[in-house]
């Protein structure tokens, strides 16, 4: 296997550059540039220099040998002075070293998982930690990279282990005198008692809407003050503004966090007859669709909405727009800010009921596919054959087994660390 070097911290300049070597030459190309190596987690401070002599800089020199490091291979870390130049230097006398090349992106955390240093759902945990923006997503993805699904899914394959080994005994040795027979009652409340807590997981909201933002489109016709509220939300010009209908022929999107929850706040083309405007038509076709597909959505027309929406009585300011509508939820000026602070606490409560709480164990849409495979075998205790009972512990056990990796993992391994940055 060949050895892999790249800077695990932020992009130069920066005070201190952290370049972080791992593989079987690593202390091999470490010695190349700092002599003597320290002995094993002590920082010693070091001279670097490349194959012609030339310093390159002094840095501290840190060796961590395998299994025990980040990769579960022999690992060193260069802290070196974080300027571009100084870090382009010390990769380039790095990758001209027998048997190195630079990482490819999340191949660190790869090696990780290969290594059993971590599982895959650590790894994804861990993916979710260092895109974190709100406290909210950074306290999911913590737990999640700290393994504590991956503990209660290993207390879940453990009982249905040992459920499926009762049986089994029961199944060859029924006939001899020494082994008692199961109970198939005993063995069905037990795995009915692990399907009520895969059941009470999987009601938790998925993790996905808190790493990706919960969707909340405005909808309604042209001109009925949609892009105008997205800018107040989001207070800034994200939106074109104009008296002219149809403005808005495209989705525009606008992240935003408030009270440390993610929404992505969609503007959409007016909704009316495209008369002919193939343009405008297409931009109509895209509203539908975001409407369809978003977590709340705003209707800012002057007329009820057809479908469950939350209906806003925009434009406050202009005459003859004081009175609220029945059935409005709320009356807002994004002109004069007016109901703007109003609408903002409206949807961080709906989204809240939407994202998972702060000590849920909130599982990604994977994650919950395979708990949703592994509660439909266990639906299949309730059969009098005791074949077809052991055969869906089986399943239960393979379904819940792919969650931290441990079978059919590859297919999804590439687009997994392509989100990981070079140095992870």
């Amino acid at each position: 296997m060949s050895t892999i070097f790249a800077p695990s911290s932020g992009l130069p300049p920066a005070a201190i550059a952290v370049i972080r070597i791992s593989g079987p030459h690593a202390f091999a190309a470490a010695r190349a540039l700092a002599g003597e190596l320290p002995v094993p987690r002590e920082a010693r401070l070091r001279t670097l220099r490349d194959a012609a002599g030339d310093h390159l800089d002094t840095a501290l020199v840190l060796v961590f040998p395998a299994p025990n490091t980040a990769t579960g291979e022999d690992l060193v870390e260069l802290h070196v002075h974080g300027g571009r130049g100084v870090v382009a230097a010390v990769e380039a006398a790095l990758a001209v070293q027998p048997g190195l090349r630079r990482a490819e992106p999340g191949e660190f955390t790869r090696r990780a998982l290969t290594n059993g240093r971590i599982d895959l759902a650590e790894a994804e945990g861990l993916g979710d930690l260092l895109s974190a923006e709100t406290d909210l997503q950074r306290r999911a993805a913590l737990a999640m990279a700290d393994g504590s699904l991956s503990r209660r899914i290993a207390t879940w394959r453990a009982a249905l282990l040992g459920l499926a080994a009762r049986l089994e005994a029961s199944l060859d040795f029924a006939d001899e005198a020494d082994v008692d027979p199961v109970l198939l009652d005993g063995i069905r409340d037990e795995g009915r008692a692990i399907a009520v807590e895969i059941d009470a997981t999987l009601s938790i909201p998925s993790v996905d809407r808190l790493r990706d933002g919960i969707r909340v489109v405005l909808a309604g016709p042209p001109n009925s003050g949609k892009s105008t509220l997205l800018n107040a939300l989001a207070r800034r010009e994200a939106a074109i503004v104009s008296p002219i209908a149809g403005t808005t022929r495209d989705r525009i999107e606008v992240p935003v966090a408030r009270d440390g929850i993610p929404f992505v706040l969609t503007d959409t083309a007016g909704l009316r007859d495209a008369a002919g405007d193939a343009i405008e038509a297409i931009g109509i076709d895209r509203a539908s669709q975001a409407i369809a597909g978003a977590d709340l959505v705003l209707w800012l027309g002057d007329e009820p909405p057809a479908e469950p929406m939350l209906w806003i009585h925009a434009r406050t300011d202009l005459p003859g727009r004081l009175v609220k509508p029945a059935g409005a939820v709320l009356s807002v000026s994004a002109e004069t800010g007016e109901g703007v602070e109003q609408l903002w606490a409206l949807l961080t409560s709906r989204a809240a009921s939407l994202i998972p709480g702060a000590s849920d164990m909130a599982l990604n849409q994977r994650q919950r596919t395979h708990c949703a495979e592994a509660l439909e075998a266990l639906q299949d205790l309730g059969s009098h054959d005791d074949l077809i009972v052991a055969d869906a512990l089986r399943r239960a056990n393979v379904a819940l087994a792919r969650i931290t990796g441990d079978v059919g993992i590859e297919a999804m391994l590439d687009a997994l660390f392509a989100r990981f940055c070079i140095g992870k």
